[in-house]
């Protein structure tokens, strides 16, 4: 008799865990969905985690992030025309500013949730520098074709339609990326064959699981198994295996000479992810860390010293 209500007991515990585990699955893939799916619709994008209300983190657990396809805001003020390149991931809209007597080019490009209007100021002090800039909407981005967005792996091949089209014209080229941008350039590098003259990457994160989960630490929710869960459906919905989204796997593959710049008060990107990056790469690398910056343009709260590093690693690799 006991024997038998303990078999009852297992039976069900094993459906209640089969249903939870079911449970977690749909809200999972519900979530990598809307993650890498941007909607069509106007309003504002669901703020950072850290910004969150208890109750708005709440909120967001159960519906999901509010992602509506970013647009460009702001047009540069400097004399520019607005090119399309035809990449596998759709039609890319990019705005190119020549100078004369360029040095060479630098392709900027951008991170999740942003645009290329994001990146005027920078372009801006580029220009000063020599260089003619080309920004660029990733797919999925501003002016650029379609809504999805993985986070760096698809955006590789953006990142390399970009640089061979640059490659056909005269002067090296540069890229300056960050967060998404900087992995994807990563990928493009160590996975596509792209090879620029150097780099200038901000805040790359180290993996797409670590990225994850780092966003249930800053809603102080834990990240087992959801993070694992949330990876494993973003991949199956996009056709890749997000597991191996790793941008320090990548650096170790990248021979380009990289400045690398991260911001101590990173939330979203730890100081261990940036420690294995760097050591990772294998060309020429010079790193620099912004105190009490976050996850954000570093020439916020260190103009001059942001302007000061890049200038100087870039014009080493313009002679």
């Amino acid at each position: 008799m006991r024997s038998q209500q303990l078999l009852r007991y297992g039976r069900r515990t094993l459906v209640l865990a089969a249903v939870l585990f079911a449970g977690l699955n749909v809200v999972a893939a519900f979530h990598a969905w809307r993650f890498t799916h941007f909607t069509t619709e106007a309003g504002a994008h669901t703020n950072n985690p850290e910004q969150l209300t208890p109750l708005q983190k709440l909120g967001v657990l159960l519906t999901g992030i509010k992602n509506p396809k970013p647009v460009n805001q702001q047009r540069p003020d400097f004399p520019y025309a607005t090119l399309y390149l035809r990449s596998p991931n759709g039609r890319l809209e990019c705005w190119y500013g020549p100078v004369a007597r360029p040095r060479g080019t630098v392709a900027l490009f951008h991170g999740y949730t942003s645009s290329k209007g994001k990146l005027l100021t920078e372009a801006t002090h580029f220009r000063r520098l020599g260089y003619n800039v080309l920004l660029i909407d990733f797919a999925g981005n501003g002016g650029s074709e379609g809504t999805v967005c993985t986070v760096g792996h698809h955006e590789a091949t953006d990142v390399a339609t970009v640089v061979r089209w640059l490659q056909q014209r005269p002067g090296p080229v540069f890229i300056y990326a960050n967060s998404m941008g900087a992995v994807a350039t990563l990928r493009a590098e160590a996975e596509l064959g792209v090879r620029p003259t150097a780099n200038v990457l901000e805040c790359p994160y180290g993996s797409m699981l670590e990225t994850a989960q780092s966003r249930f630490r800053s809603m102080h929710v834990p990240s087992f198994p959801m993070a694992n869960l949330l990876v494993f459906w973003g991949g199956v919905e996009n056709n890749f295996w997000a597991f191996d989204l790793d941008a320090t796997a990548y650096a170790a593959r990248v021979t380009t000479p990289t400045l690398l710049l991260w911001g101590t008060a990173d939330a979203r990107v730890t100081r261990p992810e940036t420690d294995a990056i760097f050591a990772a790469l294998q060309g020429p690398k010079q790193r620099l860390d912004f105190a009490g910056s976050g996850h954000e343009p570093y020439w916020w709260k260190h103009k001059a010293l942001w302007e000061h590093t890049v200038a100087g690693f870039i014009d080493n690799y313009a002679r």
